[in-house]
C-alpha cells in the first residue's frame, strides 16, 4: 500500500476569472496574460517546480461583455497546452473540451496527439456545455435540452475511449529489416452506430504511455455526479464547507462502487482560491479587498450567467425575487435551481440574492500559512477532497501557496517531495487501462474450466 497523497492542480486563470474582477491590475499581471504564451509557460513552471500534479485550462466558447475578463480574450485549450508540452517535462496538462459543440473522433484525435507529444500527460476536462448561448456560434436555433446534453456526453466518451484503442500497443513493429511497419492485426475499427454518433474509425494515432488521456468531469446534478462516477478518473467540484466536501464526496465515491469501479480511483479535487497572509487577520483583509472590488452592477450582470444570461436588470432590485420559470433549463440548471430554491427558502429580494451569490463561494482556504495547511489537511484527512485544484493568477500570491504552505504540508508527509513518475496517470496513482482488444485476446487465450 502507497501512502496516500495530495493532489493538486493549478487552474491558470491569466487576467483573473469569475470573482478576480480586479486582477488584472496587479502590476504583476501582464495586460494580455490571458493570451501570453510565455506567461503561462512560467505559471506551468512554478506549478511543476511545486511538483504540482497538473494545470488545468478552462474554457467556454460564449462571452458577454460581463464575462470575466480572463474569458473575454483566451487561448484555446489545447493549443495552449501544446506548447506548454515542449516547456516542461513531468506535470499533466488538462484542457477542457465539450462533448456538446464537437465530434468525438476530433476529440479523440486532437487529445491524443497531446498525449503523444507530452509523453503521457495529458488530460480532458469533459463538460456538456452549460453556456446556452453556444448553439448560436454552431448553427444551432437552441441549446440542447438537459437530457440530450448529459446523454450526448456519456456516448460520445464511449467513443473517444474506443477510438484510443485502434491500436494495440504492438501494432508498430517498425521493422526496417523484414519491412513491416504495422502489424494489421493490431489495427482496429471501431464501427460505432448509436443515439448521438456513428463513428467507423480506426484512429490514426497510436496510444501513449499512459494509455488514455486523464478522464476529468465537473457537474453536481444527478445526472453530472453519474456521469462523472461512470466516465471519470478525477472530479472538480467546488465545496463550500467540510461538511458539503465530506457528503460529495461519499456520494461520488458511493456511485463509483455502484459502477463497478474502484472508489480509489475516482479522485475529487475541489477548485479553490488559498488566500495566505502574515497573519489570519491580514489574510481575511485581503479576501475583502478582493471580492469587494467587483461592483453590484457587475455581480448584477454577472448572476445572469446560470439564467442563460438573462438581463435581471429590468427588475426591481429591492421586489421580491421575480418568477423566472424554468429560466435555466438549459444553461446551468442546478446553480439556477438553487438560486430560486435560495430566493424562496428566505424571501429574499432580487439585491439580497445577487449579494448573497456574489460572496457564496468565499474560500475557507484563508489565514496564515500554518492555518491554511491545518485546514487542507483537516479537509484531507477527513476525506472531503483528494487534492485541490488552486485558481493561480498573481505569481507573488501562488508563491505564497508553494513556499509557505506546502512545506508544512510536505513535512507531514501530506504532499510529495519529488515526482513518482513522467506520466498524469502515474503521478495521479491511477491504473492505465488495458487495451480492449489486447484483453479480449488474452481472454481468448485462457483455457475452458468447463
Amino acid at each position: 500500500m502507497t501512502t496516500r497523497q495530495l493532489k493538486l492542480g493549478a487552474v491558470l486563470m491569466g487576467v483573473g476569472g469569475p470573482g478576480q474582477h480586479a486582477t488584472w491590475l496587479s502590476p504583476e499581471i501582464p495586460g494580455n496574460a490571458s493570451v501570453d504564451i510565455h506567461w503561462y509557460i512560467e505559471r506551468a513552471r512554478q506549478a511543476e517546480a511545486a511538483k504540482f500534479d497538473l494545470v488545468f485550462i478552462v474554457d467556454s466558447q460564449f462571452i458577454t461583455p460581463d464575462s470575466p475578463h480572463h474569458y473575454l480574450n483566451r487561448l484555446e485549450p489545447l493549443t495552449l497546452l501544446s506548447a506548454l508540452a515542449v516547456s516542461t517535462s513531468n506535470i499533466g496538462l488538462v484542457g477542457t473540451l465539450t462533448t456538446s459543440y464537437n465530434e468525438p473522433f476530433n476529440v479523440a484525435r486532437r487529445l491524443g496527439s497531446l498525449d503523444v507529444i507530452s509523453g503521457g500527460r495529458a488530460g480532458w476536462n469533459v463538460v456538456a456545455t452549460g453556456d446556452g448561448g453556444t448553439a448560436g456560434n454552431y448553427s444551432r436555433d437552441e441549446h440542447f435540452d438537459y437530457a440530450t446534453r448529459y446523454g450526448r456526453a456519456l456516448e460520445h466518451v464511449n467513443v473517444v475511449k474506443g477510438l484510443w484503442d485502434s491500436y494495440e500497443d504492438d501494432a508498430f513493429p517498425r521493422d526496417k529489416e523484414n519491412g513491416v511497419f504495422l502489424d494489421r492485426t493490431r489495427q482496429h475499427q471501431l464501427n460505432h452506430k448509436g443515439e448521438y454518433f456513428s463513428v467507423v474509425g480506426p484512429l490514426n494515432i497510436e496510444r501513449s504511455r499512459q494509455g488514455h488521456p486523464v478522464i476529468f468531469q465537473a457537474g453536481d446534478s444527478d445526472e453530472g455526479r453519474d456521469l462523472g462516477a461512470t466516465i471519470a478518473d478525477a472530479i472538480f467540484t467546488h465545496a463550500p464547507t467540510l461538511e458539503a466536501g465530506q457528503a460529495f464526496y461519499q456520494d461520488i465515491k458511493a456511485r463509483a462502487v455502484a459502477q463497478g469501479r474502484d472508489p480509489e480511483h475516482v479522485l475529487i479535487l475541489p477548485g479553490v482560491f488559498p488566500i495566505i497572509g502574515d497573519t489570519d487577520e491580514d489574510a481575511r483583509a485581503k479576501e475583502q479587498a478582493i471580492l469587494g472590488s467587483k461592483s453590484f452592477e457587475r455581480a448584477l450582470a454577472e448572476f445572469g450567467r446560470p439564467f442563460g444570461w438573462h438581463d435581471f436588470s429590468q427588475y426591481d432590485l429591492d421586489a421580491p425575487f421575480p418568477e423566472v420559470g424554468d429560466l435555466g433549463d438549459r444553461s446551468f440548471k442546478t446553480q439556477a435551481e438553487r438560486i430560486k430554491a435560495l430566493a424562496k427558502e428566505n424571501s429574499y429580494t432580487l439585491r439580497q440574492v445577487v449579494e448573497v451569490v456574489s460572496t457564496s463561494r468565499r474560500s475557507p482556504f484563508v489565514g496564515s500559512a500554518l492555518t491554511v495547511a491545518d485546514e487542507i489537511q483537516r479537509w484531507f484527512e477527513g476525506r472531503a477532497l483528494d487534492g485541490l485544484n488552486i485558481h493561480t493568477s498573481v505569481p507573488s500570491e501562488f508563491a505564497r501557496f508553494t513556499d509557505e504552505v506546502l512545506p508544512i504540508l510536505r513535512e507531514r508527509g501530506i504532499v510529495r517531495s519529488e515526482y513518482e513518475s513522467t506520466t498524469l496517470r502515474g503521478n495521479l496513482g491511477l491504473p492505465v487501462p488495458e487495451n480492449v482488444h489486447t484483453a479480449a485476446r488474452a481472454d481468448q487465450r485462457q483455457p475452458s474450466l468447463v
